[in-house]
């Protein structure tokens, strides 16, 4: 297999020490080791003058600044539906402490004699008449 000498495996995240070729038979006269080329120690992004263009940056920035403002505003309706529901439960206790003094005021009136009475006459039961005393033999 015939492999051209300018060929360099590319590498992905960071460069490799240049290998070193091993002569074939070497001391027995075939053919001597052949010097390691010197690599290249800048990518080839670097060399060519070439970064990430101005648009991808744009992007990028477009990107965060919405995902950001997502996150703001989920936040901002999360607090808003806890103090709507604040709101309820309070406006909801003023609602139950009010029945409970309305409740406590009708069982101090009606507790006493003068508003038995008049309740007992509004549902039709009228006064007792002298009472009956009968004698024993």
């Amino acid at each position: 297999m015939a492999v051209y000498q300018g060929a360099r495996q590319r590498t992905v995240a960071f460069p490799r020490a240049p290998r070193l070729d091993v002569g074939i038979g070497v001391g027995t006269g075939a053919r001597p080791a052949t010097p390691a080329v010197s690599r290249r120690r800048r990518r080839a992004a670097v060399r060519a003058r070439r970064g990430p263009s101005r648009l991808a940056l744009l992007l990028a920035a477009i990107v965060v600044a919405f995902a950001g403002a997502f996150f703001s505003l989920s936040q901002d309706i999360r607090v808003s539906a806890t103090g709507y529901q604040t709101d309820h439960l309070a406006s909801e206790a003023r609602q139950l402490q009010d029945q409970a003094a309305d409740i406590e005021n009708d069982l101090n009136r009606l507790g006493k004699a003068p508003a038995i009475k008049t309740l007992a006459v509004g549902y039709g039961l009228g006064p007792l008449a002298a009472p009956l005393v009968v004698q024993a033999r």
